[in-house]
């Protein structure tokens, strides 16, 4: 005859049975970890790694962190989550993708993505080294950004929300030689993209511009780079471009504007809306023209920046603060 402690223990047993059925086969961890000999069989652990970023994401809980062990390439990715991607190894983490984005970022209006140390290369055959659809802010820190993209509405780094305000911080990072703009942010539906770009070298691009604000998308765009270089680019160096009731604005700072083929800084408004460009303390030099306006674009200096060469149309004064 079955006691009462015996019945409890054997009902006990069932429970944990049953339990351990319907529990997940592994839980995901804060921070995981990919080596250029991982396999994405493993936890992702870090004696047992994962071989790409895609193979730890899915292992790697919200707001948890995923690093490189090792140099290696470690393959596209595509974010719906916080995440923050970091590259610890002292050697190149590579993201070599063709005729796909490298890193798209499309998580929740309350998402925070941090990517750094990154080497996104798309062999001249691909879309956007990172494309930012949705996220509530976004950083992008000691990357280089090369070879991406496949012409107009393409871009080093894409920033194009549909809806919502989306801040992107772009800090210490290269973009060059993409078939595009270095920078494209082209928001739609209403949505306002609030962009820094610090201490960044954009250069040898082929795009329309090196980077281009277009508000004619249907959104809102507020840009401010400092302590940067936006050169040698093919179309001009600089854009802002709005219509309808949009706005676009551009603030520059301790920039090097130099030897863009079209014009160092072009500000487009051509029906309604605002595009305007104030530029202080830096370097326009030897580009096709330094400035352009068409229809009510703006382009205002402080009247302490450095011109050299073509000095083209628009470019008026104002005050310091």
């Amino acid at each position: 005859m079955m006691t009462k402690s015996s019945l409890f223990s054997t009902l006990l047993g069932a429970l944990f049975v049953a339990g351990m059925a319907i529990a997940p086969a592994h839980a995901q961890a804060t921070r995981t970890w990919v080596s250029g000999v991982g396999d994405d069989a493993n936890p992702c652990s870090r004696t047992a790694p994962c071989k790409t970023f895609a193979g730890a994401i899915s292992k790697t809980s919200a707001f948890g962190e995923i690093d490189t062990l090792d140099p290696g390439g470690f393959g596209a990715l595509t974010i719906t989550k916080s995440i923050s991607i970091y590259n610890g190894s002292g050697g190149e983490a590579g993201v070599l993708v063709s005729g796909t984005n490298g890193i798209t970022i499309n998580a929740a209006s309350t998402d925070i993505v941090n990517l750094r140390g990154l080497v996104i290369d798309g062999l001249n055959t691909s879309l956007n080294g990172v494309s930012v659809l949705s996220a509530a802010r976004v950083e992008i820190f000691e990357c280089v950004i090369q070879e991406m993209g496949n012409g107009a509405g393409s871009a080093g780094i894409l920033v194009a929300p549909s809806s919502g305000t989306i801040t992107v911080g772009i800090y210490n990072t290269l973009l060059k030689e993409n078939n595009a703009d270095g920078v494209l942010i082209k928001p739609s539906g209403g949505a306002t993209a609030n962009v820094v770009i610090s201490n960044s070298h954009i250069e040898n691009n082929t795009g329309t511009d090196g980077v281009r604000a277009n508000a004619n998308g249907g959104g809102n765009v507020h840009l401010a780079i400092a302590d940067s270089s936006v050169s040698l680019n093919l179309g001009n160096g600089v854009a802002a471009v709005s219509g309808g009731s949009n706005t676009a604005t551009v603030d520059l700072n301790r920039v090097t504007i130099a030897d863009n083929s079209t014009n160092g800084l072009n500000s487009t408004n051509a029906s309604g809306g605002t595009a305007a460009i104030t530029v202080g303390a830096s370097i326009l030099s030897f580009n096709g023209a330094a400035t352009s306006v068409g229809g009510t674009g703006t382009v205002q200096s402080f009247g302490n920046n450095q011109v050299t060469g073509p000095l083209g149309s628009g470019f008026t004064a104002i005050s310091p603060m």
